[in-house]
């Protein structure tokens, strides 16, 4: 019988999912806090701003945020549960320097 490996198994996936939100959850408020930053600057800089620039602001910060997060805690719920481990190389014998 084969052992099922990284997010395969139930008890990983619910360790490591569980870990991926909390991970997401301080991101989300450390988000916040870079929104709350940009605003603040902005305020500084510009003056009272339109209610729109304020609202582009705030998606466009946090948004950007969450998501370049959102990869980067993908990338270790990945690496962290040996899912990475498993992919084949079927190219890693093929010799790619024809001289």
């Amino acid at each position: 019988m084969t052992r099922k490996q990284g997010l395969d198994d139930p008890q990983i996936a619910k360790v490591a999912w569980r870990r991926f939100r909390r991970i997401m959850l301080w991101m989300a408020l450390g988000g916040a806090s870079c929104v709350g930053a940009a605003i603040a600057f902005l305020r500084w800089w510009v003056g009272p701003m339109p209610i729109h620039m304020v609202i582009a602001t705030i998606l466009g910060v946090w948004l950007t945020f969450m998501l370049g997060t959102g990869l980067m805690a993908l990338t270790f719920l990945s690496s962290g549960t040996g899912h990475d481990e498993q992919v084949m190389d079927r190219m890693k014998d093929e010799d790619f320097l024809d001289d």
